[in-house]
């Protein structure tokens, strides 16, 4: 699958790139260490995960219990998500309370012997919402990347 580039693009401020980009280091640094109650307080009580591989997780409680479920996955290595090329689009009429972001995803696994893993990429669709002055992911959508077909 591959995503649509939109041909006119939205500039956002420098001040409104800096916060989403904090927010993403804030809600990675939480799943890398996985501190998986503080991951999912980075989505609103009802906030919705799409994977690449059609699970779908519907809420913080439904996050958590996945998360929890794969935990041996990532014994013995330390994980990294690294996240670039972020396109920020304001949602129209929402007063820049509502944000879709699309971004590049290439996660690492670094064992004790500092050997790396790399997963394959992603592109990555969120939504996000501020409530009460604090953003959070209301919708996250996974593409595992695939060739374009021509």
């Amino acid at each position: 699958m591959t995503q649509a580039v939109q041909a006119e693009s939205t500039e956002v401020s420098g001040d409104l790139y800096a916060e989403v980009r904090t927010f993403y280091a804030r809600q990675m640094r939480r799943v890398d260490s996985l501190d998986i109650e503080g991951f999912a307080d980075t989505f609103t009580d009802d906030g919705v995960v799409l994977h690449a591989n059609g699970a779908r997780a519907e809420g913080r409680a439904q996050m958590v219990a996945g998360m929890y479920k794969n935990l041996p996955r990532y014994r013995d290595v330390a994980v990294r998500h690294w996240f670039d090329h972020l396109l920020i689009e304001p949602e129209p009429d929402s007063g820049g309370n509502t944000l879709r972001v699309s971004y590049y995803s290439l996660v690492t696994l670094v064992d004790a012997q500092g050997a790396i893993t790399f997963e394959p990429t992603f592109t990555v669709e969120d939504v996000l919402v501020r409530r009460d002055g604090r953003l959070l992911t209301a919708e996250r959508i996974i593409h595992r990347d695939l060739p374009v077909v021509f």
